[in-house]
């Protein structure tokens, strides 16, 4: 499957990748037709209580990725900077990538890791983060010089969150021959204008959960100050159907 998965990555037509946190929004997305789904690490953090980028979300992304596995979908877990047994862990749960991020340390330790994970599991996809942009000012020749460190060191693609310039986008996707990830940042991207940059792969990172959060308080205080309710929600009936179960009556 992770053959299929590398071959999602298309020029012209990149893609489309949302991060989920649980079962039910994984779900609601396949039906929606995404056919591969990536995890947040913010949104299993933050509903198991837990900080992001601590490295402690470990057995919970792993416990998210067996319970995805029975989807028609493919999976590539955020195991942040992770470690060759997280890598391997998340394979066996049922991913078939995923991603390692080198929070600025080290280039040459992160792309050892890189070497030592397709080592170990030579199938997985491993989509290699540096966060040269990411909530810091970017320096675009540091980003290129670790994307291409991590592109020799056998990744199968790049990532690099907070990139946002055209122009810089367009020099990152020149540096290497592995596909270019970009995280989606509403403001300063469209589908479009990426797939002209060259970019194959454009994530939502924490995009969609955040917007679940805001959904959930502006439903809420509409609820309580009178205001509408937006009408097209998904009926209970279509929220409580689980692999093998038989939708309930569409009553609360």
């Amino acid at each position: 499957m992770s053959g299929g998965f590398a071959a999602l990555h298309r020029v012209d037509d990149p893609l489309v990748l949302p991060n989920v946190w649980d079962l039910a929004s994984a779900r609601f997305l396949v039906e929606a037709g995404f056919v591969a789904l990536g995890t947040t690490s913010l949104g299993v953090a933050a509903v198991n209580g837990l900080p992001d980028g601590a490295a402690v979300t470990g057995a919970a992304t792993v416990s998210l990725i067996r319970r995805l596995a029975a989807l028609p979908v493919h999976l590539t877990a955020d195991i942040e900077t992770g470690s060759v047994a997280a890598a391997v862990a998340v394979a066996e749960a049922g991913a078939v990538g995923v991603n390692l991020e080198d929070a600025m340390g080290p280039a040459p330790e992160h792309a050892a890791l890189i070497r030592s994970v397709k080592r170990e599991v030579p199938g997985l996809f491993v989509n290699a983060r540096t966060d040269t942009h990411w909530q810091r000012p970017g320096d675009l020749t540091e980003a290129v010089d670790r994307v291409r460190r991590y592109a020799d060191a056998g990744a199968d693609g790049v990532f690099v969150p907070g990139l946002a310039e055209p122009a810089d986008i367009a020099a990152v996707v020149a540096a290497v021959d592995v596909p270019v990830n970009i995280l989606y940042l509403p403001a300063r991207h469209t589908v479009t204008t990426l797939a002209e940059l060259g970019v194959r792969r454009i994530s939502t990172g924490s995009l969609l959960f955040r917007a679940a959060l805001a959904a959930v308080v502006d439903t809420a205080t509409a609820v309580r100050e009178g205001r509408a309710v937006r009408p097209d929600l998904p009926s209970y009936a279509q929220v409580n159907v689980g692999p093998g179960e038989r939708a309930a009556g569409d009553v609360p």
